[in-house]
């Protein structure tokens, strides 16, 4: 029996709670108001989506820009989707380059400007430029916002905060509803002048908030701001203690998967996009692409007109719109707690069943013209748009900014949501025309795209539920997975069966033990968890989606560090040095982030609202 001594020996030493805040909430609180906050990014562009499906049949409107055609209402709504598309790509540059807080304010900085036009504009094609403006903030905002929100996201509940984003959309998108019939009692141009007032206050909102909410600490790390990205960390992951093991552990994953990813060659070029990470970018493209092509915005951006086609007139098509978008919000909810426990391809595929069917019903429905035309379009109508809710919506959106690497997230969402806004503006185009030629078979064309989706999500999408961000490799067997346990089953150590246990980089190589099977390194073999997880990796389906097969094991007596486009950025703590790449993964000492805080404490205050 030990003695007392030796039991008071035995006793861990007790740890001091020690918090250095960034933000002036911590913990589980910051990650809520953070996420709700930067929800208001797509609250804005849902607002934006549903505010001309009511206004373009409001007759004041009608008679202030002299009855417009079809074909320039369809511009007028499409050209938003334009604006979005190329600035895309501008977002992406500026994320990388200012970081992700940076581009939400611009994003909602130029959606203000662009809303406010919209107030004043006295013709319809001002109106349109006007337009075009907002849809280069919303392209900011749907970029960076959905990276953002992954990056500040614990894995273990990242689909359900990406849910709660889009739920946030549809928020938008049924306050904007109902906004528009409240005001259209006004016997005035207000009717639809007092609606997109409300939308100039979105934008302005977001941008105030910009100035509050913190940056990543993935892009923190990324651009060697390791004191500032340590605070962060704390703030976000315990409580602000900046101590706390799980703190450190998780700054050791996140900075090692920065350190793999630049000895490995992390170039940030596109072409070093398409050529290593084709299958992830083809995932996140195909994502939104079927959200876009299944039919959602035939419906959110002229759901009235439908309804008035269908047999409902003026403020009832408008009222049958807003019980549609309530019933859409509705539908938003379920996700959030089973995305992360059934996964995304269970939610995408019976999300493209449920979308799909009531479009080929509601195309025949209109066929047949009969007393039950009306009521069976809407409901179909319905059915449809909470088909999405559960489904593709909020799944879409999370895919781009999850499964994409670190090193060129950035450019790969912005070519995933350019692909969105693409196949966007087609739609917003082309649906008012089809509408008026082909009339019901307009239906059957989503209807068609639905069921083509859900093949592809059955036999080429990975399962990613449950994942961090680093560990995305071990689902795609592309060339990070030599580091990842579930592609390999022999490396790891760490908690979160990576090699996060392991605090020198080189030394996973050394570690690197077991002999190869058929002249294949035993990390390129698939496992059964990969294979499960990954049946497009199959090779019975492998080059479906460009998949390559994986590339040789480099040799570590070759690895160079690799000079990263922004390596010249120096960090505001001075404390990065992105040539020296094998080293010990350690988070900063205490001492580093109490004098880092003094000396941030003593920069005047101009400068701590720019960073």
């Amino acid at each position: 029996m030990a003695t007392e001594p030796q039991q008071q020996q035995q006793q861990p030493l007790p740890h001091h709670h020690i918090q250095i805040k960034e933000s002036w909430l911590v913990g589980k609180a910051l990650l809520n108001f953070t996420s709700l906050f930067v929800t208001l990014g797509v609250v804005s562009f849902g607002f934006e989506q549903g505010l001309y499906a009511s206004l373009i049949t409001n007759k004041y409107f009608e008679d202030y820009y002299h009855d417009p055609k079809p074909a320039e209402i369809g511009i007028m709504v499409a050209i938003l989707e334009l604006g979005a598309l190329f600035s895309s790509f501008l977002a992406a540059q500026t994320g990388d380059l200012l970081g992700r807080k940076r581009a939400i304010r611009y994003g909602a900085a130029i959606f203000s400007l662009g809303g406010f036009i919209q107030c004043i504009s006295p013709n319809i094609f001002t109106l349109s430029i006007a337009r075009l403006i907002s849809g280069i903030g919303i392209g900011f905002l749907t970029t960076i916002v959905p990276m953002y929100q992954s990056e500040i996201s614990p894995a273990e509940d990242r689909g359900f905060y990406a849910c709660v984003e889009f739920t946030g959309n549809i928020v938008g998108y049924a306050s904007s509803i109902w906004v528009d019939y409240g005001f259209s009692f006004l016997e005035s141009d207000l009717s639809w002048q007092a609606p997109l007032m409300v939308q100039f206050g979105l934008g302005v909102l977001l941008w105030a908030g910009t100035f509050i909410i913190v940056e990543t600490p993935r892009w923190l790390l990324n651009h060697d701001h390791n004191l500032e990205g340590m605070i962060v960390i704390a703030d976000l992951y315990s409580d602000g203690d900046v101590e706390d093991d799980h703190a450190k552990e998780e700054y050791r994953n996140i900075k090692e998967g920065v350190l793999i990813d630049r000895i490995e060659g992390g170039e940030r070029s596109y072409q070093y996009l398409f050529k290593r990470y084709a299958k992830r970018l083809s995932v996140a493209c195909f994502g939104l692409l079927f959200a876009q092509l299944n039919g959602i915005n035939l419906i959110s951006y002229y759901a009235p007109m439908i309804f008035e086609s269908a047999g409902w007139v003026g403020r009832e098509a408008i009222f049958m719109a807003g019980i549609n978008s309530i019933v859409y919000l509705i539908s938003t909810i379920p996700p959030w707690y089973l995305v992360d426990s059934w996964g995304r391809k269970p939610l995408l595929m019976s999300g493209a069943l449920i979308m799909g069917i009531p479009l080929y019903i509601a195309g025949y429905s209109l066929y047949l013209n009969d007393t039950y035309t009306a009521a069976i379009v809407v409901s179909c109508i319905i059915i449809t748009n909470a088909g999405f809710g559960f489904s593709w919506g909020g799944i879409g959106w999370l895919l781009p900014s999850e499964v994409l690497p670190l090193s060129v997230r950035s450019k790969g969402a912005a070519l995933a949501t350019a692909t969105n806004w693409l196949s966007n503006f087609i739609v917003g185009f082309a649906s008012p025309v089809l509408l008026d030629l082909i009339k019901w078979k307009t239906y059957w064309i989503p209807a068609t795209s639905c069921i083509i989706s859900f093949f592809a999500v059955w036999y080429l999408f990975p399962e990613t539920k449950g994942l961090s961000l680093e560990e995305m490799g071990s689902v795609f067997d592309d060339k990070s997975s030599i580091f990842s346990y579930h592609a390999s089953g022999s490396l790891g150590g760490g908690s979160n069966g990576s090699i996060y246990g392991s605090a020198n980089v080189d030394e996973t190589f050394r570690n690197d033990s077991a002999p190869p099977v058929s002249g294949i390194p035993e990390p390129f073999q698939k496992s059964a968890a990969s294979m499960a997880r990954n049946p497009g990796a199959n090779p019975q389906f492998d080059g479906i989606i460009t998949g390559a097969a994986p590339p040789p094991m480099p040799n570590p007596n070759s690895l160079k560090p690799i000079k990263s486009d922004f390596s010249d950025s120096h960090s505001f703590d001075n404390t990065g040095n992105s040539s020296d790449i094998v080293q010990e993964i350690e988070p900063p000492t205490l001492e580093e982030i109490l004098k880092f805080k003094v000396d941030e404490q003593s920069q005047p205050n101009i400068f701590k609202l720019s960073c």
